[in-house]
């Protein structure tokens, strides 16, 4: 069979859908389905959010068939299946492998046990180990299961993450690999390994996590009831994906020191590759093995940027949905064209959505548009708004490029901007103007995907090493140059922004109005 003639399927577990993603291998997207979802919260516990194992994977077999018949693709040309999700979000298995338990990304719930790991002094011991703060990783997530549900934590025998799951719905394998390993905080970023002393010093379940395998190894084959779910071809190879961001930067090449890319997504992630790894002396910002070994990546983490979009596209845009939906237009590019002539820094609108990462205290203010110009709604109405929800995001971006380079040393010359926000005319310009370098857009946005299927890639021998993938599959769209006019209003309005975005905090820590988010512990 002629390498045009063998696809790879990704399976994507994102915070707000599931997609499944046919490439070629040479990295062309071929056929994509998605299926939105959000994450369940379960009253009795504030902050908690729960993933439907079961209804995710009716939602992905879904898209794996829906895929197969819009490509026209027959499945024994599908020769590799793998596997992508957010980080942190982890699965409990009991010794029948069954799911007892699993959470997204965002669950907040143990916020108890992390103040009482806090004050038994072991954030700081975890994240010199592991590399991130016990806000969302799992050790606090352990303690309250230990505390609230007991009945599950008798029968935990195993443990891995979103991705891995996955894989486990198509092989039958309970693995892990060290990208969406290490976003659990219980990895060993030097080793690449799950730590035993992590699980020593707070005191974790012992013998139940799962082997580690580098990214892009073969550990399975599609069983019989996986292929009569997903209609792919019983047999046919599972290699080990991994998580979201690092494979966003594995598809948009991002496979060498001191490149910094924006993965801009429902999360945006802002981030930096080395050959070390970089622990933030001041607890800021947090590090990740990579997919390419030898590598690690530490990022700044935007928190809700897409899903803030998605909130003002479905609460103020009712006219542009039903333009898309009568024309086939989409809704964001029709936004995007109604605020395209307002000046940078939206007439005074000024956004306060996320704020830029403190691991230590991660907290988001209230959501809110202020600012408005009441006598004058053509100059601070919903244009305006709309221009500044997407100027909010650039913001905290900046603020993460600040802190990447003091981190390295090195400021970034240019960047590269991946993920659905990629998509825009406007938003790129935004960036790229209030950070003051270039942006480069490759042609595949879905990055992460494609960043998977160089993962099979790797796996089937197509490929020697991952620098020759991403000669192979990563294409440039465009260049997005900023505008130096704009740049210098941004370096005001951003230095204001920066001043008026804790005062607008206060307001949620005198709990007089809900934060957007906030960390447990904090």
């Amino acid at each position: 069979m002629s390498r045009q003639d063998r696809f790879i399927m990704n399976f994507d577990v994102g915070t707000g859908s599931g997609r499944c993603i046919l490439f070629d291998l040479d990295g062309k997207q071929v056929a994509v389905a998605q299926r939105e979802w959000l994450p369940k919260s379960d009253p009795k516990y504030p902050g908690s959010q729960d993933f439907d194992t079961n209804e995710a994977w009716k939602l992905l077999k879904e898209c794996s068939n829906e895929v197969l018949t819009k490509s026209g693709i027959s499945n024994d040309k599908v020769v590799a299946a793998t596997s992508t999700a957010m980080r942190e979000g982890m699965v409990l298995y009991n010794k029948d492998k069954k799911v007892i338990w699993a959470c997204p990304n965002v669950d907040a719930r143990a916020s108890e046990e992390v103040v009482e790991m806090l004050r038994l002094n072991l954030a700081e011991p975890i994240y010199n180990i592991g590399g991130d703060w016990l806000n969302i990783i799992s050790p606090g997530r352990f303690w309250w299961i230990k505390k609230k549900k007991p009945e599950i934590y008798e029968q935990i025998a195993h443990m891995n993450m979103l991705s891995d799951w996955v894989l486990f719905e198509l092989s039958g394998e309970l693995v892990t690999d060290p990208s969406i390993g290490s976003s659990s905080g219980m990895f060993d970023l030097t080793t690449r390994k799950w730590s035993e002393k992590i699980v020593e010093i707070a005191d974790l379940p012992r013998g139940i996590y799962t082997p580690v395998f580098e990214c892009g190894t073969p550990i399975g084959k599609i069983t019989a009831k996986a292929a009569a779910e997903t209609g792919l071809r019983e047999g046919t190879m599972v290699v080990t994906g991994g998580a979201d961001t690092q494979l966003a930067l594995v598809g948009a090449g991002a496979v060498k020191p001191h490149m910094y890319t924006v993965c801009a997504g429902t999360f945006w992630q802002t981030t930096v590759v080395d050959d070390k790894a970089h622990y933030d002396p001041q607890y800021r910002l947090r590090t990740l093995c990579h997919v390419v070994p030898g590598q690690w990546m530490t990022e700044g983490i935007g928190f809700y940027h897409g899903f803030v979009m998605r909130w003002f596209r479905d609460g103020f845009c009712q006219e542009e949905k039903r333009i898309a939906r009568e024309t086939g237009k989409d809704a964001y590019s029709l936004m995007e064209e109604l605020a395209k002539d307002i000046p940078a820094g939206s007439n005074g609108v000024m956004p306060i959505f996320a704020d830029v990462m403190n691991c230590k205290r991660w907290v988001h203010a209230s959501p809110s548009l202020m600012g408005f110009d009441v006598l004058a709604p053509e100059k601070t109405g919903k244009a305006a708004c709309i221009r500044a929800v997407e100027e909010s995001a650039a913001y905290v971006t900046r603020g993460h490029i600040e802190i990447l380079t003091e981190l390295i040393g090195e400021a970034p010359r240019e960047a590269i901007l991946v993920g659905g926000s990629s998509k825009g005319q406007l938003w790129p310009q935004i960036i790229s103007s209030v950070l003051g370098v270039p942006l480069h857009i490759p042609v595949v946005k879905e990055s992460t995907s494609l960043g998977a299927a160089v993962c099979a890639m790797i796996a089937l021998g197509e490929v020697k090493n991952w620098h020759e993938a991403t000669e192979r599959v990563v294409h440039w769209e465009r260049t997005v140059e900023p505008n130096q006019t704009d740049h210098k209003v941004y370096n005001d309005v951003y230095a204001r922004w920066r001043e008026i975005y804790p005062s607008v905090l206060k307001i949620s820590d005198d709990a007089l109005l809900p934060s957007l988010w906030r960390a447990p512990g904090v």
